[in-house]
């Protein structure tokens, strides 16, 4: 029996909340070239980038190893920023029964904030909880930040 876990980081972007969630939503192949080292490709298997149904595929490199990744774009809630991919294939899959990644732009007193926040249940107790792959995000973030900075 597995365990059921919610990790959750809210980073400050300070090259404006729109560019992350437009990124993300509309761009995800673009996301390689924001951070190479992290992200090597984004690929549409199904549908039309921006849109639910939408099947995406992920190589990126974590913790020293290229790994893959399969997502449905499950959710998008344009208006309040929002983006649910739900992990479909790939590394993830095989410590976790269901892996949900959502993905919130917010603005707060005239700050933005990326809020990642990672749902999963464990195949077994044993299997760790994947704070690595939380921080992973948040390096991730600070990576695009600084991409977009440089460019204005």
């Amino acid at each position: 029996m597995g365990l059921t876990g919610k990790l959750v980081a809210a980073i400050e972007f300070r090259a404006g909340g729109d560019v992350f969630h437009e990124l993300f939503t509309h761009k995800p192949h673009h996301v390689s070239t924001t951070t190479p080292e992290k992200i090597q490709s984004c690929d549409l298997h199904e549908g039309e980038f921006g849109k639910v149904g939408s099947v995406l595929f992920w190589r990126y490199t974590h913790e020293g190893k290229e790994k893959t990744a399969k997502q449905l774009i499950q959710a998008i809630d344009e208006e309040k920023k929002i983006i649910e991919f739900k992990m479909l294939e790939g590394d993830l899959m095989k410590l976790y029964k269901d892996f949900l990644i959502t993905l919130h732009i917010d603005t707060k007193v005239g700050i933005d904030l990326v809020t990642w926040t990672l749902e999963y249940e464990t195949i077994h107790d044993d299997v760790e909880h994947p704070i690595s792959l939380l921080s992973f995000f948040i390096d991730m973030t600070k990576d695009i930040e600084n991409h977009h900075l440089q460019k204005a």
